[in-house]
């Protein structure tokens, strides 16, 4: 008689894990009883990068042009004014939604007039050393880097 109880009293507590078991993960329950949606959750979009202005974005990029070109502070205010003035040229034309061919022209003449000014107010050398630096970034850096590298040995 006690192992006819004892094996139903068994199986009754079976029965309940079993469907306690059931009705959580058919219930809305993770493993750990916490309710979980039936919908599905939308992934949060990226945030958007911050809109940087011409001149944030120029003294972002100018103590890397600092240290390559060697500026003095009188050139150094030359290279911040022409530069600050085409990066505003060339936002004030993405705004405008030009066509390609049209965009590309404007593009070019803002390019040619920042090179002409910064031309007429850096030396020679300091304008090569720019012009080295658009051409190659990584290269110009490398070599003023390991010119250092060669000074601090000596």
């Amino acid at each position: 008689m006690k192992t006819s109880f004892d094996l139903l009293v068994l199986l009754v507590f079976l029965f309940i894990g079993v469907t306690i078991n059931a009705q959580m993960r058919n219930g809305g329950m993770n493993r750990f009883g916490r309710q979980t949606s039936a919908i599905p959750q939308a992934q949060s979009p990226p945030p958007e990068p911050e809109k940087l202005t011409a001149a944030e974005y120029v003294e972002k990029e100018m103590p890397k042009l600092i240290e390559v070109m060697e500026l003095d502070p009188f050139e150094e205010a030359i290279v911040r004014s022409v530069l600050v003035s085409s990066v505003q040229k060339r936002m004030e034309l993405k705004i405008l939604n030009l066509d390609p061919q049209k965009m590309k022209e404007e593009v070019e003449k803002i390019k040619a007039k920042q090179d002409a000014d910064l031309k007429a107010g850096l030396p020679e050398e300091k304008f090569q050393t720019y012009l080295e630096l658009l051409d190659n970034p990584t290269k110009t850096t490398r070599k003023k880097k390991k010119a250092k590298r060669k000074k601090k040995a000596d």
